[in-house]
């Protein structure tokens, strides 16, 4: 299989891309939202609009770069049959079909995000700083998990075992009841209290207070743990998802990275509404069975790849008939 992006030709580029995360991160906290105060509806969907449009900029800039590189490329163009258009349009639609797996994937981020947040009684002007940090968190751990599945991609039995992971995992979220939040007996969480004293209540936006003499973390830090625990696992299935769509880092990388810099916008902006969303789940699961069934199955139909204008159309059908169906079919009391 053809390596678009190779990282020891387009380290730049992921450099680059970085460098844009991190400025729009310090943006964010050194300016936008350097006060703590409650963010509005208006606020989350102007910041949401910001992150969509971002992403779609980005991913139309990628098809372009492509569309412009690959003929040039003598690596490529060496390649018997190789179509440099068909190329740079398969790159187009597989960043634009991550970022929407990666993006509906989220939402279930955001049950867990409302749920935390009522448990710890968390203010609603502390949220953000909360959500930053674990956002933060998050795309470090997700790199790593990206840098790791790069590697294992190479080989034909990690993606089978990837694609049987996935279908398990949609199977049990269609099927199995779901479980109430218990942070106290999550095992990182008590191991933490074991070494560091908890106060019992806030101390405005800190993480860390120190009262006489000793030094405290407030259960503002322990919400943030939660979160970084919670997108952990989460990463565990949403990653191999989007290596269902398509094998090049880059995509996977930035697909990833921009879905999650939104997911806090998303989350002030649907908070008060996601109990209305409530067979969601049931089309996220469907949408992890297929990219599974397409990992381990479906790819070797097709010569070694589903055709992505397919898997784009699927995926978005699933989403839009269970969100859809949320809104006809009231939720049972």
């Amino acid at each position: 299989m053809i390596d678009f992006f190779p990282m020891s030709h387009y380290w730049w580029l992921y450099l680059a891309f970085t460098g844009f995360v991190l400025l729009m991160l310090a943006l964010d906290l050194g300016v936008f939202h350097r006060k703590a105060h409650v963010v509005s509806f208006r606020e989350a969907a102007a910041w949401s609009s910001v992150w969509v449009a971002l992403s779609l900029t980005f991913n139309y800039a990628i098809y372009q770069y492509a569309l412009w590189k690959f003929p040039l490329d003598p690596r490529l163009s060496a390649t018997p049959g190789f179509d440099s258009a068909a190329a740079a349009r398969q790159v187009g639609l597989e960043f634009l079909a991550g970022y929407l797996v990666e993006k509906s994937l989220s939402v279930d981020n955001i049950f867990v995000f409302v749920l935390v947040f009522s448990y710890f009684a968390i203010p609603a002007q502390y949220q953000h700083r909360v959500l930053f940090f674990g956002i933060i968190g998050a795309l470090v751990f997700r790199a790593i998990f990206i840098a790791i599945g790069s590697v294992l991609m190479q080989y034909h039995w990690v993606v089978i075992l990837f694609g049987v992971f996935l279908v398990l995992t949609g199977l049990k979220m269609l099927f199995a009841p779901e479980k109430g939040l218990e942070p106290d007996r999550n095992p990182l969480v008590r191991l933490f209290r074991k070494f560091v004293p908890v106060t019992g209540e806030l101390h405005g936006q800190k993480f860390f207070v120190r009262l006489k003499g000793v030094l405290y973390a407030t259960p503002l830090l322990i919400a943030l743990l939660f979160v970084e625990v919670t997108d952990i696992i989460f990463a565990v299935d949403s990653v191999p998802a989007i290596f269902a769509l398509t094998r090049e880092p880059l995509i996977v990388f930035t697909s990833n990275v921009f879905a999650i810099l939104g997911l806090r916008a998303l989350y002030f902006m649907l908070a008060d509404a996601i109990g209305k969303f409530h067979l969601l789940k049931y089309g996220l699961a469907l949408v992890l069975i297929f990219v599974g069934l397409k990992m381990a199955w479906l790819n070797g139909m097709f010569g070694g790849k589903f055709p992505i204008g397919w898997s784009l159309g699927i995926i978005g059908g699933l989403i839009a008939v269970s969100v859809m169906l949320s809104w006809l079919i009231p939720k049972r009391a």
